[in-house]
């Protein structure tokens, strides 16, 4: 170019600068429009691969991307992508790496399919990656150290198996490394131990082969947060652990850890959570400690000795103390009443004596108070509910004295009182009946006295108060008890007639008034006991003839009405009734004893009653014909030739007789093992036991494990089945452990909850015992939340909405268990495979109180563990092991 040619003089020189400042504009103008049009395509381009979802409908060509709610920008370039929770179920675009800024990019809670997407590896700026709560599969690649400039990444709550790579300890920029809620069956790698900058680690709830902590972890100088618990973890915690001095949660609870608990955990100051329960954890809890600002510690269920240390009373912050499950010794030092943020104190179950201590919940707005089966003396703390929050007193299995504090009575948050089995005396402070929130009061076993009330709390549902003094008559104004399921008064000295407004709580399932003085008939009214199950008047003066209508309760499986006077016929409607319990002994019953009873079942159900008789010949009942048997023993003539004729026949077809002679001596022997069993109801069934006996095949099968094999069985009409689970096979045990079984399972049997599996009956013999239940449709939830689990390629993963629902039901189903159950009932192995479904999908939890009733003889007896406590225990796996 020659400059010769441009124009000269000042109006060259103009034309100069204006062409000048157009050169330098247009690249400016290039430079700032054409990437924002080329990132937007791009999403666009990607809106479009995912099939143009709702949920992105303000993705569009009109607006720049900067402005669309899921979209972060930095000086106009798209950084950042957060999509959650917007049901994508395609794969993520390759074209997402054309965004040459993208920093972070956020997919969680949504349906994304497929293995991990190497072609992120592309995103060369990617800082930021969250994929979790997604359906990837597979493994994790081994070269996802091309990601060299994360540092936070998070693949949890996804299917991903096998290990997790030794690569991983190559992401040398990661903060955050959360790989939980996963299929992983391998290992971990030591080499996360070389992340200098990471402050997160999250590994829980993951099935890993067991392997004990590398000591490559004690590396981790920047680390806050540990999260393993249910890892398989064995082995011992590494003393290094204790030079954390960033720490602030360390969880490792659910795992086999051994050994003792490192000093150095107790002298971290920024620690605020330590969680390692239920692992094999022994020895003495350190005595030192500098953690200030700790607000929650258990170490609840190990095997930890020794005192409870007086230093605890240091801990200022601490909100939550459990030390439930050890077997801790000595006193509660009176310190620990003197932390001001003090909310849980739970040591129940452990070795401690001595007195409570006084000022407890004086000075801190305690909530739960749980002190049962251990030796405590002396009285309860008066000030418990001083705060004017406490929701659970819990001291039962003790060897406490003196009265119920009046205070408990005016105690509105209250909900439960459970204070059985003590050395208790006086009457209830009269405002406990009424507390608004006042659901379950357990009084048994102790020496109370006084009357029942007219008037108690709406919300009443449990009141167990056998084993006592209290005294007077039933009161009419029971009739406003309207919410009670469970009444258990047996020995006491109630006297007077059994009132006609008793029958009508029509939500009762158990009523227990057995040993006491009460008189008059039973109230015919008693037909509104529908879902009465249990009923127990045995060793009173009842009278008059024994109601027809008892036999139309619909679900009653056990009536006592033993040593009373009643009188007449047993009423034949009791026959038609699957009623698996039944004694009515020591009374004045007249008349034949329905068939239904006439079998060894029932030998001793109507003992002392000189009356009855039977048409059936049973050695341990009088027979209803025994004035025709003189008659047959005078043989005529024609009788002595119809007997020769007889026995010329039985030769001629002896041989005939032989080839049925297997057949017979088959149909005896089945006959005589299916008496050999006893069906124990726990509702109204429509199969026998012989149903279920004969479909105990191979083909019906349908799991087995350690506590024994599962069955589906047809019980006669069309796609109706129950489960079937069959324990204790081919092995005896002895009668204390017969009678312990009886009673765990009555337990398990009186259980109504919608979110509970019901316990339909039990079928037990000499050698093994059926539980039946409720037959669940849709399986149980692992198979609806793992793609390689489920039960038919048909079957869609569970969605997010559905998997809430399930959860809220699962936990509504816990809380009944540890809150409304009596004793609670801890599960200790919820988990996704004990979680069944109905055809609703509405959750119900499976597999619960098997601890005691698998237990073999010889081992630790485990009943505490199941009886547990008031309130919440989260379940897991840990064992109570001699």
């Amino acid at each position: 170019m020659e400059f010769s040619h441009f124009p000269t003089g000042i109006f060259a020189g103009k034309q100069s600068l204006y062409l000048i400042l157009l050169l330098n504009f247009i690249p400016i103008f290039v430079t700032s429009q054409s990437p924002a049009t080329t990132e937007r395509d791009t999403l666009l381009k990607i809106k479009r691969q995912w099939g143009n979802p709702l949920a992105l409908d303000s993705w569009n060509s009109t607006s720049s991307p900067c402005s669309w709610p899921e979209i972060e920008c930095d000086d106009g370039k798209v950084t950042g992508i957060i999509i959650q929770e917007k049901d994508i179920t395609v794969e993520i675009p390759s074209s997402i790496c054309e965004l040459k800024n993208l920093t972070f990019l956020n997919l969680r809670l949504n349906y994304l399919p497929g293995k991990f997407p190497t072609f992120l590896y592309k995103c060369s700026n990617l800082q930021h990656l969250d994929l979790s709560q997604n359906y990837f599969v597979g493994s994790i690649p081994e070269d996802i150290y091309r990601l060299g400039k994360l540092k936070y990444l998070n693949l949890g709550g996804n299917n991903f198996t096998g290990d997790i790579p030794p690569s991983v300890g190559n992401l040398t920029e990661l903060e955050t490394l959360c790989m939980n809620l996963n299929l992983f069956d391998g290992s971990f790698p030591a080499e996360i131990g070389n992340l200098a900058n990471l402050e997160s680690l999250g590994l829980e709830f993951n099935e890993f082969s067991p392997m004990a902590l590398p000591p490559e972890f004690g590396k981790l100088k920047k680390i806050k947060y540990i999260w393993m618990r249910d890892t398989k973890l064995i082995g011992e915690i590494p003393e290094s652990f204790g030079d954390f001095e960033n720490l602030e949660l360390i969880d490792f609870a659910y795992n086999n850890l051994e050994g003792k608990i490192p000093s150095g955990l107790f002298l971290l100051k920024n620690l605020t959570m330590m969680y390692l329960y239920g692992n094999r954890l022994s020895g003495r809890i350190p005595e030192t400690f500098d953690s200030s600002k700790l607000m929650e510690l258990d170490v609840s269920n190990n095997y930890l000795t020794g005192t409870i240390p007086e230093s605890f009373g240091g801990f200022k912050h601490l909100e939550i103390m459990n030390l439930f499950g050890n077997q801790l010794y000595g006193a509660i030092p009176e310190s620990i009443a003197k932390i001001p943020s003090l909310k849980v104190f739970k040591v129940f179950r452990n070795k401690l004596n001595g007195s409570l201590p006084s000022e407890m919940g004086l000075h801190s707005k305690l909530e739960s108070f749980e002190v049962s089966l251990n030796s405590f003396t002396g009285n309860l703390p008066e000030h418990l509910c001083a705060g004017g929050t406490l929701f659970g007193a819990v001291a039962y299995a003790n060897n406490l004295s003196g009265e119920i504090p009046k205070s408990l009575g005016t105690c509105s948050s209250l909900r439960s009182i459970q204070l059985y089995k003590n050395q208790l005396s006086g009457e209830i402070p009269s405002g406990v009946w009424t507390l608004v929130d006042m659901t379950s009061l357990l009084l048994s076993d102790n020496s109370f006295s006084g009357e029942l009330p007219s008037k108690i709390a709406f919300n009443f549902t449990r009141l167990e108060i056998s084993n006592n003094r209290f005294s007077g008559e039933i009161p009419v104004g029971i009739s406003s008890w309207r919410s009670l399921v469970v009444l258990l008064a047996s020995n006491n000295s109630f006297s007077g007639r059994i009132p006609v407004e008793l029958t009508s709580l029509s939500q009762i399932t158990q009523l227990e008034l057995d040993g006491n003085s009460l008189s008059g008939e039973l109230p015919a009214d008693i037909i509104s006991w529908k879902s009465l199950t249990i009923l127990d008047l045995a060793r009173n003066k009842l009278s008059g003839k024994i109601p027809a209508v008892i036999g139309l309760i619909p679900d009653l499986v056990a009536l006592d009405l033993s040593q009373n006077q009643f009188s007449g016929p047993i009423p034949p409607q009791l026959g038609v009734k699957r009623i698996t319990s039944l004694n009515v002994s020591s009374n004045q019953l007249t008349g034949n004893i329905p068939d239904a009873f006439a079998n060894l079942a029932f030998e001793n159900s109507f003992l002392n009653n000189p009356s009855l008789c039977t048409t059936n010949s049973l050695p341990y009942l009088p027979s209803c014909n025994n004035a025709k048997v003189a008659n047959s023993k005078r043989l005529s003539h024609r009788v002595l030739a119809l007997i020769l004729v007889l026995a010329f026949a039985v030769f001629l077809f002896s041989v005939v007789s032989t080839l049925f002679m297997v057949r017979d001596y088959r149909r005896k022997k089945h006959k005589r093992d299916v008496a050999s069993w006893k069906l124990t109801s726990f509702q109204r069934l429509d199969f026998t036991e012989a149903n279920i006996l004969s479909s105990l095949t191979e083909n019906n099968m349908i799991g087995s494990g350690g506590s024994g094999k599962v069955y589906r069985i047809s019980i006669g009409r069309p796609n109706e089945y129950v489960a079937v689970k069959m324990i204790w096979s081919d092995r005896k045990v002895d009668y204390i452990l017969e009678r312990e079984f009886l009673a765990e399972v009555q337990i398990l049997g009186s259980i109504r909850h919608s979110n509970i599996v019901k316990l339909l009956c039990c079928i037990s013999s000499e050698d093994s015992k059926l539980l039946v239940y409720e037959y669940m449709v849709n399986h149980s939830l692992d198979g609806w939340l793992h793609g390689k689990k489920r039960v038919s390629l048909s079957n869609k993963v569970m969605d997010w909405p559905k998997r809430l629902e399930v959860a809220i039901g699962a936990a509504q189903g816990l809380c009944y268990m540890h809150h409304d159950c009596t004793p609670p009932i801890i599960h200790r192995d919820v988990k996704s495979s004990n979680i069944l479904l109905d055809s609703d999908f509405t959750a119900k939890i499976a597999d619960f109180g098997l601890a005691k009733i698998l237990e073999k003889k010889g081992e630790l007896n485990t009943m505490s563990a199941v009886a547990g406590s008031f309130g919440y225990i989260a379940p897991g796996k840990s064992k109570i092991q001699s």
